[in-house]
């Protein structure tokens, strides 16, 4: 288990290796969805708009991805199962040497057939959506009656075909109570990883519909002990103070550092070069500018991954490194993306950066 000294000089060697290239780009290859959801990040529509990159925008946008290493890949919307190129999309990720992943939702189009189709073209990994323990609280989560039972068969046929499967848990007051019973179905399902995503008050999600920072807290010491014997890995997004936790704890496995803008890179349907879905403030687009370059240059994203630049408890914070608050939520609630994250509950010691931080940044390469 590495200590909290050694976390904390790798939050500082992560941003600066961060500052090359990003550990995921995700793509939004589509707004179209057949869901409802009530909190949707995309403001999804029925069917697709015009002004979506088209496919050889998408192999271009590959190209250039490439060109960063090989960052994961992610395919998402919208539901990219919406597009009937997708698996065209997959193939070129894959020939492109990307680890490349699918976010599709949980609907009639999620079948074993394009699962199958989407890994003989070459795909990695799936992430599919469960809200709720049981088909009630799912399905109103997600607007739409039987997307439960599709989600579920979608991770069954993930698992069956070998593919890497994710679950993704977006955390509100509807499903707090729930979170052990989840937890439970995760476990029954073969899966490598649990994300829980922190509700961010953008697209249709509004602020009501978010936890509190207490409540962050009883939740992530819950998910720190899980963490110790759950057969899955456990990571939170838009959710870093996780990290501050799991060390005050005695430790875990996360990426240090990992945050909006810092080792992520989003583009939208449209082709925005954005630091996040969750964080929508575009800072180029991929059909005139270069992504490589606005990820390493743009004064947005430099901005993002410098943690001197943080404001109130987030810059007086010792974690700043390593887990430097959504950035994201940040932006939501004050307009400044570089103010304290209000989901967190932690009060830092009064006075300069803490010792601590200050040894750890000295030490890094």
């Amino acid at each position: 288990m590495i200590g909290g000294m050694e976390r904390l000089q790798k939050g500082h060697a992560g941003r600066e290796r961060f500052g090359l290239a990003p550990l995921i780009v995700i793509w939004e290859v589509s707004r179209a969805c057949d869901l409802a959801c009530v909190h949707c990040r995309a403001m999804a529509i029925p069917g697709r708009e015009s002004g979506e990159l088209t496919t050889e925008e998408g192999r271009g946008l590959i190209t250039a991805i490439r060109r960063f290493g090989r960052p994961i890949f992610v395919l998402t919307g919208g539901d990219p199962l919406k597009r009937d190129d997708i698996f065209e999309l997959i193939e070129a990720g894959a020939r492109a040497g990307l680890p490349t992943h699918l976010s599709p939702s949980g609907t009639p189009l999620l079948t074993h057939a394009a699962l199958y189709r989407a890994r003989a073209a070459g795909l990695a990994g799936v992430s599919i959506s469960i809200d709720g323990s049981t088909e009630a609280i799912h399905d109103r989560f997600r607007g739409v009656p039987g997307s439960f039972g599709w989600s579920l068969d979608g991770a069954a046929a993930t698992a069956a075909l070998g593919l890497s499967l994710q679950i993704n848990t977006t955390l509100t007051p509807h499903n707090l109570d729930d979170l052990p019973a989840i937890a439970e179905l995760v476990a029954a399902l073969e899966v490598r990883r649990w994300s829980l995503f922190l509700l961010v008050p953008t697209g249709r999600a509004t602020s009501g519909m978010q936890i509190g920072a207490a409540d962050c807290e009883r939740v992530f010491g819950w998910l720190h002990a899980l963490s110790r014997t759950a057969r899955f890995r456990i990571k939170t997004t838009e959710g870093p103070h996780y990290r501050r936790v799991a060390l005050q704890a005695g430790g875990g496995r996360f990426v240090p550092g990992m945050n909006d803008g810092s080792g992520f890179l989003f583009v939208s349907a449209r082709g925005d070069i954005q630091p996040s879905g969750f964080l929508p403030v575009t800072a180029g687009n991929v059909r005139w500018d270069d992504p490589v370059q606005v990820y390493r240059r743009h004064p947005l994203f430099v901005m993002l991954r410098d943690p001197d630049r943080l404001k109130g408890r987030c810059g007086r914070c010792e974690y700043r490194a390593v887990c430097g608050g959504s950035r994201a939520r940040a932006w939501a609630a004050t307009g400044d993306w570089m103010e304290e994250d209000p989901a967190c509950a932690y009060v830092p010691g009064p006075g300069a950066i803490p010792r601590i931080a200050e040894e750890a940044r000295r030490a890094a390469p």
